[in-house]
């Protein structure tokens, strides 16, 4: 006879139906995320220099750039013109990304943030490409760095 074991079983069962649930009602109860999780990539184009660091670096490819030189006039009378790097596109596949995070660290200009927005999902794959336009639209999430310390 097996009782022993049964009545074991049977009373663990009781006791987890008794305790508070660990998860959360998702989209009726919001968790509070920890300072630096990682959400969703944000860009600051007036930063990025098309320098394409970030989609070199990137291990999934995942990352498109497309930029142009533009002629500046010269800063000062006799000086010579210079040529600018703008930016034409900038998008990210999130479905293939594998938020590494490579890409962040690895921009010299600060124009890649993490935002801490984890609510971008979508009902079609397609739409899992972000353009420039809604990749900037996140920088108003980006929470302000921390104090150094003196």
């Amino acid at each position: 006879m097996r009782l022993p074991g049964l009545v074991k079983g049977m009373w663990v069962t009781f006791t987890t139906m008794l305790k508070k649930p660990v998860t959360v009602n998702y989209p009726l109860e919001k968790e509070i995320l920890v300072p630096r999780a990682r959400g969703v990539i944000a860009l600051d184009i007036a930063n990025c220099t098309v320098c394409m660091l970030c989609a070199r670096e990137c291990p999934d490819w995942c990352i498109y750039i497309e930029g142009h030189k533009e002629e500046q006039p010269p800063s000062k009378p006799g000086g010579r013109p210079r040529a600018r790097a703008t930016l034409d596109r900038f998008a990210i596949d999130y479905a293939l990304c594998m938020y590494c995070g490579i890409c962040v660290e690895v921009c010299p200009f600060d124009a890649l943030y993490w935002s801490p927005s984890h609510e971008y999902s979508e009902g079609d794959i397609g739409s899992m490409l972000h353009e420039m336009e809604r990749l900037s639209d996140w920088m108003a999430t980006v929470p302000e760095p921390p104090d150094l310390e003196s």
